[in-house]
């Protein structure tokens, strides 16, 4: 099913490898305030690769670059931001592709 969007594939990488439980939580909990809060966002989802616990992805859809943009205003997300746990690898803009 193909759904028009602003989409984002964030790889991160969590920066203190003691802190991978705490992160995840901390992303996790974003994740919920996200959803429950910006009604421009529909896919916000975090997933951990198995072979380097370290490695995340955030799967994100906004219904507009703006909404996208507007995320980034959030109080939740300034504070978890503040917090330093991960840093951006890459991240890239894509379509649905029928």
């Amino acid at each position: 099913m193909f759904s028009s969007g602003f989409y984002i594939t964030a790889e991160l990488k969590i920066i203190d490898k003691n802190k991978i439980s705490e992160t995840c939580e901390a992303l996790q909990s974003l994740c919920r305030m996200t959803l429950q809060q910006e009604s421009g966002c529909t896919i916000f989802q975090l997933h951990q690769c198995q072979q380097e616990p370290t490695r995340l992805l955030l799967w994100e859809r906004f219904d507009s670059e703006q909404a996208y943009h507007a995320h980034f205003t959030q109080t939740y997300t300034q504070q978890y931001l503040a917090r330093n746990l991960t840093e951006v690898v890459q991240h890239f803009v894509s379509d649905c592709v029928l």
